[in-house]
């Protein structure tokens, strides 16, 4: 979702459009196709003239099947290549026009169409949540009250880190207004305003104000507004959109943290306004185009045609939410330490070397992706990877970054090397510690059939614990991938083991007994440190469902 940089397996978190149906859009000049020999007609700076090889070197280091770059410069693209394979055993090569899932690079475009629909007048950024959804409730009737449509795209509601994102991660059956519904009964964690906290499900309610605003679905809105006039023609709304045949990546994940592997497809259709979007590098290098041009897609001055107006992207890209500065997690790293950190509308905003950025990164299942501008230098540069690697996206961005600024060439890779090492590190730790406390010796205080039932949360819903496999397993009733089997741990503490071995989520599942013995509540929490926070398990409060 990232939050997007403290955990970069989602963040924080995949995204039908008729080009995905072969409709052809016409597109203005300022984002208009050029010839392949013209698209990288631009000169390349002399510090890149290695980057083939140097990606190559990400690509091995970082063990990523398959990554796309593309950077522009002065409005013009300056390099939109692919490299490596679309997915692990088979030969397909990755290319500029490759999709790949680009999760919460998605909360731009979102923030965008809420600016689409301020500039027609249709809507105001200060307006009442509940003024265009009058059923959008919170768990807090003030935070109800209060939020402003500003506020859905801020990460500062007062919900805790990835807060409801179990409502559609993994893929849920929860239609996008049953996740809306929900939130009244997602707990409230620090004040409104408060602090920076990273949400999904904000930007879905987000996407239904979209929908009350403009009287078209998301996805209609997206194709004709946005898609179309950018000619967009290779960016798919969803992944339910993909089409066989098409020139898709797949996304590869370490099942256990160890064995990379392609994994299945994801869909957000529910909450696609948070992630949902699919596209490639070269479609993106139109989006980066508009963005460092103020919004202008053709023409100039009072003639030019505009996507949204150049105040609507001043706010966009003013911070609403500070972020906690904290150290780099290594000292190669330093460099990467910013004077400023904070979150505007549906955009990260920072500095490098004395440059503002504004970029924004997105994690899926399998991928991850950054797309970095720097708007005084009009550059922009994109990194799209079919692996669970951040530190891949960070290494080449950051190659990119200090070839235009002039700074001294850096080991990037070295350092998000030595970076992934430490945080494995920790993760090894953890568990030693974990091992270290058990009690090997004890047993379950219950038969395990007594264990076995229906177990319900407010804003969840139901999970069910039942005999199957060699004990017992888990199910989440909304969620098909979220079948797991549990083993005993500890006393009462099971550990319960996926049978998605790509999910990289097990979790700690410890049930409480009343002084009669009788369970009273179930909870659940992850246990490696390195599981991305949008399996918040921490926030559901099982509680047995009595038989009738």
């Amino acid at each position: 979702m990232t939050a997007a940089t403290t955990r970069l397996r989602r963040a924080c978190l995949v995204l039908s459009l008729a080009a995905c149906c072969g409709a052809s859009f016409a597109e203005p000049p300022a984002v208009a196709d050029a010839p392949a020999a013209a698209a990288e007609a631009t000169a390349i700076p002399a510090e890149l003239q290695d980057l083939d090889a140097y990606v190559e070197s990400v690509r091995e280091q970082f063990d990523v099947p398959g990554i796309a770059v593309a950077i522009v410069k002065d409005g013009e693209v300056v390099l939109e290549r692919g490299y490596g394979v679309r997915k692990l055993g088979e030969p397909a090569k990755v290319d500029a026009h490759t999709a790949f899932a680009i999760a919460s690079n998605t909360k731009a475009f979102t923030a965008a169409s809420i600016s689409i629909l301020a500039d027609e007048g249709k809507l105001k950024l200060d307006d009442r949540v509940i003024d265009h959804l009058p059923w959008f409730r919170m768990s807090d009737a003030y935070i109800t009250r209060e939020m402003r449509i500003r506020d859905l795209l801020a990460h500062r509601s007062g919900l805790g880190l990835g807060a409801g994102d179990l409502l559609f991660w993994p893929t849920t059956t929860y239609s996008a207004r049953e996740v809306a519904e929900h939130l009244r009964d997602v707990p409230i964690s620090g004040g409104f305003r408060e602090r920076y906290a990273y949400d999904n499900i904000l930007f879905g309610v987000a996407q239904q104000v979209i929908e009350a605003a403009s009287g078209m679905s998301y996805e209609q809105f997206l194709r004709t507004r946005i898609f179309g006039p950018l000619g967009m023609a290779e960016t798919r709304f969803n992944a339910d959109s993909i089409k066989p045949g098409d020139n898709v990546a797949t996304g590869h994940a370490k099942f256990d943290f160890k064995d990379l592997q392609p994994v299945a497809p994801l869909t957000w259709s529910n909450v696609a306004g948070a992630g949902g979007i699919y596209s490639s590098v070269h479609d993106l290098s139109k989006w980066m185009r508009v963005q460092l041009a103020g919004g202008v897609m053709s023409g100039e001055g009072d003639d030019a045609k505009r996507l949204f107006s150049q105040k609507r992207q001043q706010e966009m890209w003013s911070v609403l939410t500070p972020i906690p500065i904290s150290e780099p997690s290594v000292p190669e790293l330093a460099a990467t330490k910013p004077n400023f950190l904070g979150y505007g509308e549906g955009w990260v905003l920072t500095d490098y070397r004395g440059s503002k950025l504004v970029y924004h990164t997105g994690g899926w299942p399998g991928m991850v992706s950054r797309l970095t501008l720097v708007p005084e230098q009009k550059l922009g540069v994109v990194v799209l990877t079919s692996a669970e690697a951040g530190s891949a996206f960070n290494a080449i961005t950051m190659r990119v970054l200090d070839a235009y600024l002039g700074a001294p060439r850096t080991d990037w890779v070295g350092a998000y090397a030595a970076a992934v090492a430490k945080s494995q590190a920790k993760a090894d730790e953890s568990w030693d510690k974990h091992v270290a406390a058990r009690d090997v010796n004890s047993k379950p205080s219950l038969p395990l059939d007594k264990y076995a039932g229906t177990y319900r949360d407010p804003w969840y819903g139901d999970v069910v614990v039942s005999r199957g496999g060699k004990g017992l397993q888990i199910q989440f009733s909304k969620t098909a991938q979220l079948l797991g089997d549990l083993e005993h741990w500890q006393h009462d503490t099971f550990i319960v083991r996926w049978r998605d071995r790509g999910l990289n989520a097990d979790a700690f599942l410890t049930f409480s007994l009343d002084p009669d013995g009788k369970i009273t509540q179930a909870r659940i929490v992850p246990i490696s440190p390195l599981t991305d926070f949008s399996f918040d398990f921490q926030d559901l409060r099982l509680v047995p469902v009595e038989e009738e």
